[in-house]
């Protein structure tokens, strides 16, 4: 191993976990994951000493980040991906569905970036990763960080609620104008406010609806949990359905249809539209749904 880089902790008031503190301070590894795996790889040392997930960060610590000597040679998915927007800190994708956004298989959104992104001219720039996921049968737009400070200013926007995403969804059965779903998930704080945008008749599902959804949080399978607990659950979800209701061989009808933020450097307001797939409007016909 040959030492990467070194930081110096100055005076802390209380102590921290060293995964949450060590977020930002290295060039190399600007998010929480990264850092996380290579406490777990053994490359993180807190005064000499293998660091791990659990230790605290008291203060005057002196930590330090190593790499392996052998150059690790990345394989490149060919997978060609929709650019709705780039520029030098980061960058609007069209995720498909039935892929992968990250994880330990080869075929991801992650593996695709390195060939369909330009990489940034920018100091800091770092290899193109994903700021935050959308499940492997969900399709939309997905947010993605070209430099080390653009993946650490995008991730606190999300954590800040600073982005607003909008997705569409078919459910089946009858559903009301709109409302808000709100109970826990995993025992944490959960909320979707909803709008029904269209109703058709449907000989095997009785009913069929295009409706908008507005997550406030950000649970795992949230909206997917939240329409199924209403009777309303998203048509194809092989997860979360009723009995005798599952529809095989077309996939989800959920997708992330919108972004909307504030550029963390220009400070330009977007609003970055992806209109519904095909698939979506063969069941309910719209002038415009998106």
């Amino acid at each position: 191993m040959m030492l990467s880089e070194t930081h110096k902790v100055p005076f802390l008031e209380k102590s921290i976990r060293l995964q949450e503190y060590a977020v930002g301070i290295f060039k190399t590894i600007p998010t929480k994951s990264g850092i996380k795996k290579a406490i777990k790889k053994k490359l993180v040392f807190v005064d000499d000493k293998i660091a791990t997930t659990a230790l605290f960060i008291n203060g005057n610590e002196k930590i330090e980040l190593y790499k392996t000597s052998e150059k690790e040679t990345l394989k490149q998915f060919e997978f060609p991906l929709e650019i709705l927007f780039e520029d030098a800190y980061l960058a609007v994708i069209y995720k498909p569905a039935g892929i992968l956004v990250s994880g330990n298989s080869f075929a991801t959104i992650d593996n695709a970036l390195l060939q369909n992104i330009t990489k940034s001219p920018l100091e800091d720039a770092t290899r193109p990763r994903p700021v935050h996921r959308l499940d492997y049968p969900t399709s939309g737009l997905l947010l993605i960080g070209k430099t080390n400070s653009s993946i650490i200013a995008l991730n606190k926007l999300f954590e800040n609620k600073e982005i607003t995403k909008t997705y569409h969804a078919i459910t089946i059965g009858k559903i009301e104008n709109n409302g808000i779903i709100d109970f826990s998930i995993d025992d944490k704080k959960a909320q979707t406010s909803y709008k029904l945008i269209k109703s058709v008749i449907s000989e095997r599902f009785k009913m069929l609806n295009l409706v908008e959804l507005s997550p406030k949080t950000g649970r795992k399978h949230q909206l997917r949990k939240h329409l199924f607990a209403i009777n309303n659950p998203i048509l194809g979800d092989k997860e979360y359905f009723s009995e005798g209701l599952i529809l095989n061989g077309k996939g989800l009808y959920l997708h992330a249809s919108t972004l909307q933020f504030e550029h963390p450097f220009t400070k330009k307001q977007f609003v970055i539209t992806k209109e519904l797939p095909k698939k979506f409007k063969k069941i309910i016909s719209l002038p415009t749904c998106e």
